[in-house]
């Protein structure tokens, strides 16, 4: 219930049997962070891991204008992995729209959306097109198609079945594709808990620098192969007060 709704378009040739029901899922995964907090990513995930085992870390504050009235040049950080849920198994319903059309291969028109769909709804409105009243219409923006449902069944079958038709729309004709509107619903949805290889938590920071100065505190430390460190990759740093939100990718390297 907590997943966001989202319009899908399956395009492409199902080559083997065996792939007709596989559907690739790519993690974007949104991962919140508290203040206090860093996440520092290193290009050795066996740095990762060593840093994770040491757990308590005591990093050294440069000095500066901001420690001049500090007692203490120091700061003790914990070290902890990121654990996140990355989907295992995903079964997704479909069912076949009885009044709604998918129309693709659109004309690349100096118009708008709305006037494109108004030019579609009044063409797909007539009989003598093999339409009939067009109850509502979508664009959808990440396929550059558009959706028609109709008020009456039947229409959606028949226009399906002629596969293509010409359309006019401002004065020119041009060659549409009908294809079938599919619905899906997600009947099953299984989770494994998995750690960033990479990517190190640190915990317990205290607010005793600015947020630059932190973040270039922490990543000198880090990168020391004396304190157990490498090559830090990516770190993100936030203050006291305040919280963050880190995007987690497929790790490709």
């Amino acid at each position: 219930s907590a997943l966001p709704e989202k319009n899908m378009i399956f395009k492409g040739l199902i080559a083997n049997k065996e792939d007709m029901n596989k559907l690739m899922l790519t993690p974007l995964i949104h991962y919140p962070l508290p203040g206090s907090s860093a996440l520092i990513t290193f290009e050795e995930a066996s740095v990762a891991q060593r840093i994770i085992e040491m757990r308590e870390h005591m990093v050294e504050l440069n000095s500066g204008e901001e420690l001049e009235k500090l007692d203490w040049c120091r700061m003790q950080v914990q070290a902890v992995p990121v654990e996140i849920m990355l989907p295992s198994a995903l079964e997704v319903g479909l069912t076949q729209s009885s009044r709604s059309i998918l129309v693709s291969d659109l004309p690349s028109l100096d118009i708008s959306k709305d006037d494109l769909l108004d030019k579609l709804e009044l063409f797909f409105s007539k009989t003598k097109n093999g339409g009939n009243e067009v109850e509502s219409r979508e664009f959808l923006d990440d396929s550059g198609q558009v959706v028609l449902t109709f008020t009456q069944d039947g229409v959606a079958e028949r226009l399906i079945e002629r596969g293509h038709i010409q359309v006019l729309i401002r004065g020119g004709e041009y060659k549409v594709k009908i294809s079938p509107c599919m619905n899906g619903n997600v009947t099953n949805l299984q989770f494994q808990p998995s750690h960033c290889p990479r990517t190190v938590l640190l915990l317990g920071i205290p607010d005793v620098l600015s947020e630059e100065s932190m973040r270039d505190t922490l990543e000198i430390h880090f990168q020391k192969a004396s304190r157990g460190g490498g090559e830090v990759d990516a770190l993100a740093y936030v203050p006291a007060g305040r919280t963050g939100v880190a995007v987690f990718v497929e790790d490709t390297g």
